[in-house]
Order: structure tokens, then sequence, then C-alpha cells
């Protein structure tokens, strides 16, 4: 099974060698791979997408490359044994053409160095629209932002002043159990003391230091996507933790905003209400 399945996966070297590479006016790295048959994001719209991450982001990101491939997988999820030509073992495999067998295989993305890179391969062609395709494309631009260059002062100063005023909600899982560890308290304590109910633990500085990552790359992540397209927050939510309120993300969106203004020709605006 394993070795009809790995017959024609590429390398990760093989699949940079092979893809269409670019440089965005942005500076930024991209290339696409094979089919991607992605409705409404043609090769101009994943320009468009790429050309979105504003410069001030953008030069902090010269040791890596996106790759928009139909489908990246790890070996190690391939059943049926090891082969010869691809040993089982968690290394990056890249599908050039899409197959119903590989897509239950594969992963949003995988990351592998090469030629001095570290190279993204993200899986086109297990996202359904160009929502959650640009969504994941730029998660992983914010959180390389992230652990490349750290989080702005400014931003950590107005996330702990949210976080000491109570605000309600966070923007994933990871930012919400982070900011529970921050203040020392479960996240249940910290959920009931977001409604004035309960003590506020310790402080734990490592959590607090992994709250302000978590809570940046997402931020700057949701930023990012409502530079490129116009979409309902609530499109964001997830029944594992309270989405953050409405009025502290715009606080965050527009502090990020001013770090990082959008390039010429993208838009940055808030709606707080559809019209029509």
């Amino acid at each position: 099974m394993a070795e009809a399945l790995t017959t024609d996966l590429l390398t990760p070297e093989e699949a940079t060698q092979q893809a269409q590479a670019t440089t965005a006016p942005n500076g930024l790295q991209y290339a696409t791979l094979g089919r991607l048959d992605l409705p409404s994001l043609t090769a101009d719209e994943i320009a468009r997408l790429v050309g979105t991450v504003p410069t001030g982001i953008s030069n902090g990101l010269t040791g890596f490359r996106y790759v928009f491939v139909p489908l990246a997988l790890s070996g190690s999820r391939l059943e049926g044994g090891e082969t010869a030509a691809f040993p089982l073992i968690d290394r990056t495999l890249i599908a050039p053409a899409y197959s119903l067998a590989l897509a239950d295989r594969a992963i949003c993305h995988r990351n592998a160095q090469v030629d001095g890179k570290e190279v993204v391969f993200l899986s086109s062609r297990l996202h359904t629209d160009r929502f959650a395709l640009a969504f994941e494309f730029f998660i992983n631009i914010a959180h390389n932002f992230t652990d490349t260059i750290g989080v702005p002062p400014s931003f950590s100063e107005l996330l702990w002043k949210q976080v000491t005023a109570n605000v309600r909600g966070e923007t994933s899982i990871d930012a919400w159990e982070d900011r529970a560890g921050a203040l020392g308290v479960s996240v249940t304590e910290l959920d009931a003391r977001a409604r004035g109910s309960a003590p506020r633990g310790t402080v734990d500085e490592k959590a607090r230091t992994s709250y302000y990552a978590a809570a940046f790359a997402d931020s700057l992540a949701i930023y990012l996507l409502s530079v490129f397209m116009d979409f309902d927050y609530s499109d964001l939510r997830e029944r594992e933790y309270p989405l953050l309120a409405a009025p502290a993300l715009a606080e965050r969106l527009r502090a990020i905003s001013r770090l990082f203004p959008p390039n010429d020709g993208y838009q940055f605006q808030i709606l707080y209400r559809r019209r029509g």
C-alpha cells in the first residue's frame, strides 16, 4: 500500500526544484506546483494573496519560502510499512497531483529545510475555498514572523492591559490556555474570572511570554486576512474557548495596522455591522 502511494511523491528538494518560483513585490518568496484547482484562487489571486503581507512583515521572512502544492504529507502517515525509496519516518513528502487516497493522509502544511531556506508547503487542495487557504497561509506567516522576530513590546502591553481588565475571550485555544497559565489559574477559573467571580493566581512569566506570542500571531493572521478579503468575525468561532470580544479584537488589529500598515493597493477596515 505505501509503495503505491509514494510512487509519484516528491521529496521537498524535488518539489522545490520543480515548482514555479517567484518573488512578490513585497519581497516574499513563493511558488506553485501542480494543479491547485481551487475555485476563485487563480494565479493572479495567489499573487494578490502573497502580496497582502506588509513589507514590514515580509522583511522579517527572508529565510522562508512558501510553496502552494496540491497536497503535503508526512511519511509517517503512510500505511503499509516503509519502502526503499521512502523510509517510514517523519519526513515531508509532496504530492504534485491530487488523489483521494493521498488526501486522507495529507495535512494542512509541512515544513522542510531546502537550500538554506525554511520551505513551507501548503496543501491547497485540502481547503475548499479562498477563505480557508488564505487563513492557513496567514497563520503560517504570522507564526513564522513571531518565532523569528518576536512580539512588539507595545503589543504585549496592550494584551496585558486587556487581560488585567478582564476582557473576555481569546483568539485561539492556545492563546486561551496560555492566558490562563499566565494568570496562574485553570481554564475554568479563567472563564469564571472573566465573569468577575474568580480570583487571580500568581503570574507565571514563562506562560505570559507564551501567551504574548500566541495572541500576537493570532491577531496578525486575522489582520492579514482582513486586509486580503472581507469576512465575518464569527466565522472564526470555535467551541473550545470563548471568542474575544469584538471591540478588544478591533483594538488589537488597529495596533497591528499602525505597526505594519497595508501595502499600496490594499486596505484595512473594520465594520461592526454588515450592510443591508
